[in-house]
């Protein structure tokens, strides 16, 4: 990352809002304030090696070089100089203990995180530049066109609530999506608590080494079954609660990318970990995740790598990391091609008693080995692991991977039928940045087509249910956490279990796969369930009156069915949808409202389920 100094106007300029102005990015110019800064020479702790929770944003630094060195302190910001004869902020803190300067991870992260804020936004050639397009425009009669935030939250967020919008809108468009690709800068810590809660006990945290979790289950510390159901409970208390809303979405995008159908025997150890090397690199380069996914005991086991030998290769991990993973099933590979990754692929397996990877030069097949372009003498055994490295690299640069991943994420972020133009568009930013996801989502929120596409999407089920209660404003109760578990049931129920697919091709994001008769009645069933507050009951939410009606009660059945679908829905309905509502409650719309009304007492849930099964929340 360039390290180029950034003034605090530049930084506030372009939109970064990091942890407040504290987090002056690594290489900021010292604030307005450095006037009134003490400069001292102390000592400071150089970090050598280092650990570093990103659950508890703990720093343990386990080498160092005591040195000398003159430091500006303003307020609890320390600054050194840099080469060019600038003060700039380092990731260093002052501790009463040690009586010198000591690293601080945390802030680190903080900081390169601010100065790729600056740099996307004010520098030629410090990253793809966020730009909030000049228009907005729908393709759906359901969602105005000048609302973008709510577009905004509808696509890279599980949809608009009020905390949300005032963020979006406090922040600005271009800001928010940095802030969002930047997610170690956002003070999660309500979330942060919810998951401490729900990995208490039984379960352990996703970060958790996989070794610790296999030897918890044999010894029945843990139940193998809570933990696969702690998968889906931690994805959806991330998706209610969480703000880092863009990479939980991520998340449940690269999951499916790279299926591993949950409960699926043998992963019980593994699985959340999975979900843990999926999310700690969703934004960075695709050959670094695809790498680390390849190597994964989850998916070595799903696809039955660890069984595969020099003598026996398997080809199912080898098939879908060409077909699936990267180049995709149109690239001429070829049944060669499949085998040639098989072979390579043998060798990297699964410790028999740690579940951990491990791998196994006995079982590598040793040969010349060719696939599209890649070639490899493949002359050892033990340098087996290092061909694996060499063959996702190139596949994770091949122009068909960068063409896949970019109409992915065009069908999930934009619509069913991406333009050819966006994603080639799409596919050249992720070569240019050596596959890189982060500026490909920036310039693909920058793009006219994503701001041309409100409405242009349906929520599935599990997207459907989530969104609608944020739009209830649930919150968790003390006492449990019952009602994420019961969420994602009944989005089971209606056939989309997010991890749920028994293929490894994940579950599509097109509308036409989605449209049953018995996924529709479903959905109905389970947004009755949840705006009448029957089902999921274990949590805290406004009353159904305050969020639809609010302090104020219209003096017509036609002004409140206006006003609920505004506070609710952000517009007021279509006159014949206006009409149908009123159709459904038997009044007109100029029929005088009181308290005791059916509309707003016993009926009062019915008719708003019926907004929530509606397109204006089921187009996103």
């Amino acid at each position: 990352m360039d390290k180029a100094v950034l003034s605090r106007r530049s930084l506030l300029a372009g939109g970064a809002t990091v942890a407040g102005v504290a987090a002056l990015g690594a290489g900021a110019a010292a604030p307005a304030e450095a006037a009134t800064a003490s400069i001292k020479k102390v000592v400071m702790y150089r970090v050598g090696r280092f650990t570093y929770s990103s659950r508890t944003h703990v720093t343990t630094v386990k080498s160092y070089t005591k040195v000398t060195v003159t430091a500006r302190f303003v307020g609890s910001n320390v600054y050194l100089m840099n080469s060019r004869k600038k003060w700039t902020q380092i990731p260093y803190t002052w501790s009463k203990t040690k009586k010198g300067l000591w690293y601080n991870h945390y802030l680190k992260l903080k900081l390169d995180a601010a100065a790729a804020v600056a740099a996307a936004q004010n520098s030629p050639t410090g990253g793809y530049k966020v730009v909030a397009p000049a228009t907005f425009a729908s393709v759906s009669t359901y969602h105005s066109s000048s609302d973008w935030a709510r577009h905004l939250l509808r696509r890279a967020a599980y949809g608009p609530n009020a905390a949300g919008l005032a963020d979006v809108k406090r922040l600005g468009y271009a800001a928010w999506i940095e802030q969002q690709l930047n997610p170690g800068t956002i003070n999660d810590s309500v979330c942060d608590a919810l998951l401490k809660r729900l990995y208490a006990t039984p379960m352990v945290d996703q970060s958790t080494a996989i070794w610790r979790v296999n030897h918890l289950i044999d010894n029945g510390d843990i139940n193998s079954w809570e933990q696969y159901q702690s998968v889906l409970t931690d994805l959806t208390i991330r998706a209610l609660w969480s703000k880092r809303q863009l990479l939980t979405v991520m998340e449940d995008f690269w999951g499916n990318h790279f299926n591993v159908t949950i409960f699926k025997d043998g992963t019980a150890e593994s699985r959340a970990n999975y979900s843990y090397t999926i999310r700690t690199r969703a934004f960075g380069k695709f050959s670094d995740l695809l790498l680390a996914i390849t190597k994964h005991p989850a998916m070595l086991t799903y696809l039955n790598n660890r069984d595969s030998t020099a003598t026996h290769p398997n080809e199912n991990q080898g098939r879908e990391l060409l077909e699936l993973h990267t180049v995709g099933v149109d690239t001429p590979y070829g049944e060669d091609g499949v085998v040639n990754a098989a072979r390579i692929l043998t060798g990297i397996g699964v410790d028999s008693d740690s579940g951990e990877f491990a791998y196994q030069p006995w079982n590598h097949w040793v040969g010349a080995v060719k696939v599209l372009g890649f070639t490899h003498s493949n002359s050892t055994d033990t340098g087996g692991e290092a061909v694996v490295t060499a063959l996702t690299t190139y596949l994770a640069h091949h122009p068909a991977t960068a063409k896949r991943i970019a109409h992915k994420l065009a069908v999930r972020f934009v619509s069913d039928t991406p333009s050819d133009a966006l994603v080639t568009m799409l596919a050249g930013v992720y070569l240019k940045h050596d596959t890189a996801i982060a500026p490909v989502l920036r310039a693909l929120f920058s793009s006219t087509e994503f701001a041309h596409s409100i409405g242009a999407k349906v929520a599935r089920p599990y997207e459907h249910i989530v969104s609608t209660a944020r739009l209830m404003e649930v919150q968790p109760v003390l006492q449990n956490l019952d009602a994420p578990q019961q969420l994602w049931y009944q989005a089971d129920n209606a056939g989309h279990n997010p991890f749920g697919q028994p293929f490894p091709t994940g579950w599509a994001d097109t509308s036409d796969e989605w449209e049953s008769t018995a996924c529709t009645l479903a959905r109905w069933n389970n947004a009755i369930d949840l705006v009448s507050n029957w089902w999921p009951s274990d949590w805290n939410r406004p009353a159904l009156y305050d969020l639809a009606v609010g302090p104020a009660l219209p003096s017509t059945h036609g002004a409140l069915i206006d006003l609920a679908a505004t506070r609710l829905l952000g517009q007021p309905l279509a006159d014949a949808d206006k009409t149908a509502v009123l159709t459904f409650l038997g009044v007109t719309a100029s029929k005088a409202l009181t308290q005791n009304s059916a509309a707003v007492t016993y009926n009062l849930n019915d008719w708003l389920s019926v907004l929530m099964d509606s397109p204006y929340q089921m187009m996103r």
